[in-house]
């Protein structure tokens, strides 16, 4: 792990771990809440519990870290986390994906914290992993109105490749395919 750029939140410096079973109840939490930090606010009430429940439940949370394709992390800081990203075959809807490519499927820091070099220092760990075997294809899918997300994505070589249809509960979302590789 490379902790160079770190930034210092109240006394200490963000850590990021690789999550592991133990931390299921954590990451579930983190992605629950930063998911509604982000974007809590564009859905209606039942929609957002819905897709709460199928993309951070507790069970889901499990399946992902005992998967052994996958992996997630933790960002830690004043003993409380704070981020979190998850990596893992990719699953996006592109004629050129294959089992081959990765993706980056989720990755946040709470609002606090963005800015300061964290997110950057999780996505380089991330796509580390990713391609720890060697350069491959990788893909992230991304918002279409996240245009501070798409920046730090394209300076680490992405480009949009396609759109689709992201659902949260009923709301239909228009997300961009972006691709490196």
């Amino acid at each position: 792990m490379t902790l160079s750029n770190s930034h210092i939140v109240g006394n200490m410096t963000p850590v990021i771990r690789r999550a592991g079973p133990d931390d299921a109840e954590a990451l579930s939490r983190i992605g629950a809440e930063t998911f509604v930090e982000t974007f809590g606010h564009l859905y209606p009430p039942e929609d957002l519990s819905a897709f709460l429940d199928a993309a951070y439940g507790l069970e889901k949370t499990r399946r992902d870290l005992a998967d052994p394709a996958k992996a997630a992390w933790l960002v830690e800081a004043d003993s409380a986390v704070v981020g979190h990203a998850l990596a893992g075959p990719c699953d996006l809807p592109h004629d050129e994906v294959t089992p081959a490519g990765g993706e980056l499927k989720r990755l946040y820091v709470l609002k606090r914290l963005q800015g300061d070099g964290t997110g950057s220092r999780l996505l380089a760990e991330t796509l580390a992993w990713l391609e720890r075997d060697g350069p491959r294809r990788l893909w992230i899918g991304v918002w279409s109105e996240n245009l501070g997300a798409q920046r730090l994505y394209e300076r680490m070589g992405f480009e949009k490749v396609g759109e689709y249809e992201f659902l949260v509960g009923q709301t239909r979302d228009r997300e961009f395919i972006l691709r490196r590789g």
